[in-house]
């Protein structure tokens, strides 16, 4: 049985009109999240897994809504190898290929996606990959890039997501104490539209069967 772990409720409503009948937990961006979701799906009989949802630009020639359908993802120090035919059955064969980069904490800073580019070749990064290819059993990731890799990341990502979604408090709090961001929001959400359109059209083109 397939279990999908995805950061945000937007991204588990995406994947449910697909495979309605897999279970699907949320980290809410956070890595406990992560860990948590795991652990539910296994016990609910997951035997494979899949990462599913945004990720950030590492490198600079992938741009938003670039759909990406990893090889291998990068854990602690260590390549782990996605399962081929469960890749297969996600479109690999029509989707970017090369790696997702892990990290427990958000890679805000264009220098910082710089850094970790140049260090690992990883193609993006999300908060729930690692997680998923440490758990011991099959995985794919399926992933769709939502920001630009030379950009920083505006405050308010920082404190605008709570339980899987947008938490408003926590945005007006940020743009209260940083106006300028303004432009770099509206940005992101321009190229966060790209990404949802982009992988629901990849989807429909490739339906999964799980």
């Amino acid at each position: 049985m397939l279990g999908i772990l995805a950061g945000l409720k937007q991204e588990a409503r995406l994947i449910r009109r697909f495979l309605p009948n897999a279970p699907v937990a949320l980290s809410n961006a956070t890595p406990e999240g992560a860990h948590r979701g795991v652990e539910r799906l296994l016990k609910a009989g997951a035997t494979e897994l899949l990462s599913f949802g945004c990720a950030g630009s590492l490198s600079p020639d992938v741009a938003p809504g670039t759909v990406i359908v990893a090889d291998h993802v990068r854990y602690q120090d260590r390549d782990i190898s996605c399962d081929p035919h469960l890749s297969e059955m996600f479109g690999s064969a029509y989707a970017r290929r090369g790696g997702i980069l892990h990290s427990d904490v958000l890679v805000e800073l264009g220098l910082e996606k710089a850094w970790y580019f140049s260090q690992t070749k990883c193609l993006a990064v999300d908060m729930e990959s690692g997680v998923v290819a440490d758990a011991g059993v099959p995985f794919a990731v399926l992933r769709v890039v939502c920001d630009d890799a030379t950009r920083d990341l505006p405050p308010a990502v920082r404190t605008s997501v709570r339980d899987g979604a947008v938490y408003v408090p926590g945005l007006v709090g940020s743009l209260l104490r940083h106006p300028l961001q303004i432009g770099g929001l509206i940005r992101l959400g321009r190229q966060a539209a790209i990404a949802q359109r982009s992988m629901a059209s990849f989807l429909q083109a490739n339906p999964p069967q799980a």
